[in-house]
């Protein structure tokens, strides 16, 4: 009953989706191009002439996989702040969800399930782009996909959480963007290895989701990764999953249930 009941949370976001999914797909196609082309190309010759590239290869396979990740988390910053947000406050949709058989459970099942199919999408795009670039250097290179799904959702619960706090558009969601999203984009390992921050920042960056998904997506798609270390790298954001998942339950249960 559980599954059927959360697919539909799933459906009713995937009905919603088809409205706009268009320029959404549009924008997932030419952020990686952008991004591959002004840094992998523009800054990546800079760095491959004066330093050969990043640890023996083409800065722009060093930084793809990288990207790939750090655009599913914020795929998943974006999906999971002011839409829940307005589904409990302006839109009252947990409201008249919770009317019908379906339980709070259901909703954050759902909103995972569907947060999974959005940040797979963006995922297989970016690698689609990365494929026809030349920018992936190893048989394992599709399984780049998963970690770009598995960081997002890592990311995605515990801001379902933070976002069922919320009362209004206040600065709760600008502070998060500010002061964790954006810092993490930069300095999570996505544009230049994590050994280069001084030892606190590095030990800060291998504490998020974000550091080990770059360094599992990175491993796979350049064919330096152990057993050990992918186990490593899928734990810490399956552990952020479960975490959050539980806060989101019981944040909406306790907001809309009170």
């Amino acid at each position: 009953m559980t599954a059927t009941a959360a697919f539909r949370v799933f459906e009713h976001n995937a009905l919603a989706y088809r409205r706009v999914w268009r320029g959404s797909v549009l924008v997932s196609f030419i952020s990686p191009i952008f991004f591959l082309t002004a840094m992998g190309v523009g800054l990546g010759g800079l760095v491959n002439h004066n330093r050969g590239g990043v640890g023996g290869v083409p800065y722009r396979d060093f930084l793809a996989p990288g990207l790939l990740v750090a655009t599913a988390m914020q795929t998943a910053a974006v999906e999971m702040t002011y839409p829940i947000l307005a589904k409990i406050v302006w839109w009252k949709t947990y409201d008249a969800i919770l009317a019908t058989p379906l339980a709070v459970r259901d909703l954050v099942l759902g909103e995972l399930a569907w947060i999974t199919a959005r940040t797979a999408l963006v995922a297989v795009i970016f690698f689609a782009v990365m494929q026809f670039v030349g920018a992936t250097r190893s048989p394992l290179a599709p399984l780049a996909i998963g970690a770009g799904i598995l960081t997002g959702v890592a990311f995605a619960a515990p801001i379902m959480a933070f976002s069922a706090s919320q009362r209004g558009v206040g600065n709760g969601f600008a502070a998060l963007t500010r002061f964790v999203i954006t810092p993490l984009f930069l300095f999570a390992g996505t544009f230049f290895p994590l050994d280069r921050l001084p030892a606190v920042l590095q030990l800060v960056a291998w504490l998020t989701p974000l550091a080990h998904g770059v360094a599992l997506s990175r491993g796979l798609s350049l064919g330096r990764i152990s057993a050990g270390e992918a186990v490593i790298h899928v734990a810490v954001p399956l552990a952020y999953v479960a975490a959050g998942g539980v806060a989101s339950y019981i944040l909406l249960r306790r907001r809309l249930l009170a």
